[in-house]
């Protein structure tokens, strides 16, 4: 099956590592037009570098900024294609939550997305041809770990926004879906989860055995953005190897 974005020019947030700059790129490949914004100017400079291809426009801004990011975004143009993945992860037990950690957690992970979606899908209604848009969520939506108290609520929240956007933007036919992976072997994925031990903690829970690979993240996000899912919305599709199954 082969997806094409030719003609497409598509957004992604938290370009500049892991899913985010693995998508970006995928999507140049598929031949899109791609908006890269991340909060990390030297991210951006190193994906300039690597992709090395004008078709990639960098965005440098701190999405938990309201004003900042209506700002940065004002004069991005029409966009095809939203993928909201730029998130932030700061565990902590349950007792020990702080307000700092609770609020920059639901400022990235939630308001961000919802800004973001907000400004992209009224470029989207105006012009009346449609988009799609897919949100990074997490099988911690789902499922409860420990010390991830507000992260899991972060992306509890995402998931059920992603559900009312499909159903106020469907109309207007913007699709809104979400992917919800396991443990993904990013960089900072590999640092995380390299002791065996902590690892099959979470690997005995999913019945194919292993973590996600970046790329099983970025696929499932191609398919949701491209018409080949056109019926498709409203959905939270779990990549976690049948985690959520058990």
């Amino acid at each position: 099956m082969e997806i094409t974005f030719t003609g497409k020019r598509a957004l992604v947030t938290g370009a500049g590592k892991g899913i985010g700059r693995a998508t970006a790129i995928a999507l140049v490949r598929c031949g899109a037009e791609v908006i890269a914004v991340t909060r990390t100017k030297a991210d951006l400079d190193s994906l300039l570098q690597e992709v090395q291809c004008p078709s990639i426009r960098p965005v440098c801004v701190d999405l938990s900024d309201w004003d900042a990011t209506a700002t940065a975004l004002k004069d991005i143009g029409l966009v095809d294609l939203l993928v909201n993945n730029a998130g932030c992860a700061k565990l902590q037990p349950f007792l020990e939550v702080t307000q700092d950690q609770f609020d920059m957690s639901f400022n990235v992970n939630v308001k961000g997305a919802l800004h973001v979606a907000q400004i992209v899908a009224r470029g989207m209604k105006s012009r009346g041809s449609g988009g799609s848009i897919v949100n990074v969520s997490s099988q911690a939506a789902q499922c409860a770990f420990k010390d991830h108290a507000v992260y899991c609520a972060t992306k509890g929240a995402l998931d059920m926004l992603t559900r009312v956007m499909a159903l106020e933007l469907g109309p207007y036919q913007i699709r809104v879906n979400s992917v919800n992976p396991t443990v993904v072997m990013t960089d900072m994925g590999k640092i995380g989860w390299s002791d065996p031990e902590k690892a099959k903690t979470m690997t005995s829970r999913i019945p194919l055995g292993k973590f996600a690979e970046v790329e099983d993240v970025v696929n499932s996000i191609l398919f949701l953005l491209s018409d080949k899912s056109a019926m498709t919305n409203g959905v939270t599709l779990p990549v976690d190897g049948g985690a959520l199954a058990c």
